[in-house]
């Protein structure tokens, strides 16, 4: 059993015996092959090989005597130097063992492979058949053994042609429909080359496949351009390649260690040491060519800086489970001072026609042009969700539907998290090639009355507000919203959203400043290759939402999940400007963001328990007046966060990367209470991280 595991894991790390020869790359020569065509080198090597093993190999007297029908599997490579070395051996017999690599011992030195002209290792896997045949025949002399039907033969050989069916691994992550894990630096590679002016691309709705994006950026000429010149195994694992990489005829799939280990300095915390060390693996890949599936599984304790270890303990949900990892999910105690939050993402990926994706997993979406989203963001846990994404002519038509939980002690159930639900859909359209529109709508609803999982809501196309009213007017919590890109070069952008809660047209005549007139707004530019620098790329963002936004007069129904908000992370009650500048020069990184604000928090102390529309898990009924809201009012707080980050990327297969990065946070609120007092933070940290998502430390 070892033998078999030990020979699966050295298999898929290598290229088969038989494969295709790239453009880019070429065989080892053996020098009765020098005058053939490159297209035929890889089988004049093939054949070549054989022939000395056939001529060479002596079988064993013992594996005679006993009758022997097996394989000998062989494991082998050509150095840059162009000698023969054999890296791994499998055969029941030792004796088959040492003659396998004595017959390779005597290998003679050849030309070595090359890529884009350079001398390069090159690894093979390969079965020698016992007894011993001329292997170039080898089908002929089976056929005239004895006679079987064709069905009988197939099944006779089926096992072995598993491992013959291996080819030398391509990255069919490119076309496939697996996600481009969203991470807003990572995402900034592709931004422009999909925003230029003319292309029908549809930017808001996130994370994207890597099908959609390929028609615009080349992913497989970014990783050749990256390549690093690796000659031992370690090296390219290191370097260029996932940890495991296997392909088959109609299969494949990678394996990658997760990492993200960090130390930092930070300036409020008593030992002022910040940490996290999180381990994982990430498995993906495809059956066919519809099918996709991702895996992820992190282990990992932490601390972090002292104004983020506050938050998450605000966030705790009932029992004993001192907090919740904003964007991650419930943190158990580790030692006196730190937390433990496992976490697990996955989902199947399936396009049954080539204008259809479904996708049904465990995570987090995102809809917008900025780094905020007013619409659906991604600052709060992954949840269960069920997603149809259909692009044709100039739309593209986003349904998603999820699975929430609400974790406050006010809602507990028999000790169990309420669980609520969200469906929404998001229609864009090109409406010519500079302009894209979208219109939003959302229904967030929970088990009141047995209700479960409302059967109503799965029509992709229906209004969600007229069901809403046909349940019960407080059956639901309906939002509107639509955004507009506008395309001003292939180098400007300009973006918006507008998120609508509720509306009364009366009381804005009025002039009063209602409570009712919840809504929200942002504005924003991103400035590609600003200055005439490639890869700079500059982005402007305002932000400002009214007091009460998401939130509803049942508690329940608020926009949000594990105690964070669904989308923007601050909730409502709020105004901010961020400035982002992000740079890439090779494998080398630098992102740089500003973010200036206003806050409106409630008091909470004693005197003034009012709501003033920050918090959305609070009732709107809390309010202390009818008119006269304004955003910021109540505990009013500029908060100012700014963070400096530079790296380098070591693997872009797992996108591994080591980083540094300093963050500055001013918050000044106007009165002082328990939860709320001025703090000012230094923050630096360093760390290496496989980045697949979003972290958002300016709360």
């Amino acid at each position: 059993m070892k033998q078999i595991i030990a020979l699966l894991l050295l298999l898929v790390q290598y290229n088969s015996f038989s494969q295709n020869a790239f453009t880019s790359e070429k065989p080892p020569v053996f020098p009765d092959c020098e005058s053939v065509v490159i297209d035929s080198l890889q089988h004049c090597f093939d054949k070549q090989v054989y022939k000395h093993i056939f001529s060479k190999f002596k079988v064993p007297e013992r594996v005679s005597k006993e009758d022997y029908k097996g394989k000998v599997v062989v494991i082998f490579e050509v150095d840059t130097t162009g000698y023969f070395r054999v890296i791994y051996t499998d055969a029941i017999y030792d004796e088959l063992k040492k003659e396998t690599k004595k017959v390779f011992s005597e290998f003679p030195k050849i030309q070595p492979a090359t890529y884009s002209g350079r001398k390069v290792f090159k690894q093979y896997s390969i079965s020698i058949k016992i007894p011993l045949v001329d292997q170039s025949i080898v089908t002929q002399d089976l056929a005239e053994e004895k006679e079987i039907s064709k069905l009988e033969e197939a099944a006779k050989t089926e096992f072995d042609k598993v491992d013959e069916d291996l080819k030398a691994f391509e990255n069919k992550a490119f076309q496939s429909q697996l996600n481009i894990q969203f991470t807003h630096s990572d995402y900034a590679r592709f931004d422009r080359q999909m925003n230029l002016i003319g292309t029908n691309s549809h930017t808001a709705s996130k994370p994207f496949v890597y099908e959609e994006v390929s028609k615009y950026f080349d992913f497989q000429a970014e990783q050749d351009r990256l390549k690093k010149e690796a000659n031992s195994w370690g090296e390219k694992k290191l370097w260029n390649e996932h940890l495991v990489e296997l392909q088959g005829k109609d299969y494949w799939f990678t394996v990658d260690p997760i990492l993200d280990l960090e130390f930092g300095i930070e300036s409020n915390l008593e030992n002022n040491k910040t940490y996290n060390n999180t381990r994982g693996i990430l498995i993906q890949g495809g059956l066919g060519s519809k099918l996709n599936f991702y895996a992820t599984v992190f282990e990992s304790q932490g601390r972090f800086a002292d104004y983020v270890n506050r938050y998450a303990e605000s966030l705790k949900a009932f029992g004993p489970d001192p907090a919740i990892i904003p964007g991650r999910g419930i943190a158990k105690r580790f030692k006196t001072d730190s937390y433990d939050y496992p976490v697990a993402e996955a989902y199947l990926s399936f396009a049954p026609a080539k204008f259809i994706n479904i996708q049904f997993g465990h995570g987090k979406n995102f809809i917008g042009d900025g780094y905020r989203s007013l619409l659906l963001g991604d600052a709060a846990s992954p949840h269960p969700f069920l997603k149809l994404n259909t692009k044709f002519w100039k739309i593209k038509y986003t349904n998603t539907w999820m699975w929430l939980k609400d974790v406050r002690p006010e809602v507990e159930q028999d000790k169990a998290f309420l669980t609520k639900y969200i469906a929404n859909h998001y229609l864009s359209w090109n409406a010519s090639k500079r302009l894209n529109i979208g219109l939003f709508e959302s229904v967030l609803w929970t088990n009141s009355n047995d209700r479960g999982f409302d059967v109503n809501y799965l029509n992709p196309i229906i209004f969600y507000r007229a069901i809403e009213f046909e349940t019960g007017q407080g059956a639901g919590n309906a939002i509107l919203g639509a955004s507009a890109k506008y395309k001003w070069n292939d180098n400007v952008n300009l973006y918006s959203q507008f998120i609508l809660d509720e509306f009364s047209l009366g009381d804005v005549k009025a002039g009063e400043k209602s409570w009712k007139n919840k809504f929200g707004y942002q504005l924003g530019v991103k400035y590609f290759n600003a200055f005439k620098v490639d890869n700079l790329l500059l982005q402007f963002e305002y932000n400002r939402v009214r007091p009460y936004t998401y939130s509803h007069n049942t508690i329940v129904l608020n926009y949000a999940h594990n105690n964070q908000s669904m989308a923007h992370l601050w909730g409502a009650n709020f105004s901010e400007a961020i400035i982002i500048g992000r740079y890439r020069y090779k494998r080398w990184f630098g992102d740089a963001k500003f973010i200036f604000g206003t806050r409106g928090l409630d008091f909470n102390n004693g005197a003034d328990n009012f709501s003033y529309g920050g918090d959305i898990y609070r009732s709107e009924n809390d309010r202390p007046f009818q008119t006269g809201v304004e955003v910021g009012q109540g505990n009013k707080v500029t908060t100012f966060n700014g963070n400096l980050q530079a790296g380098y990327l070591i693997n872009p297969a797992s996108n591994l990367k080591i980083f540094t990065d300093i963050s500055v946070r001013n918050f000044d609120p106007e009165a002082t209470t328990t939860a709320t007092f001025e703090n000012n933070t230094l923050w630096i940290n360093f760390g290496l991280r496989t980045d697949l998502f979003n972290w958002y430390f300016d709360n």
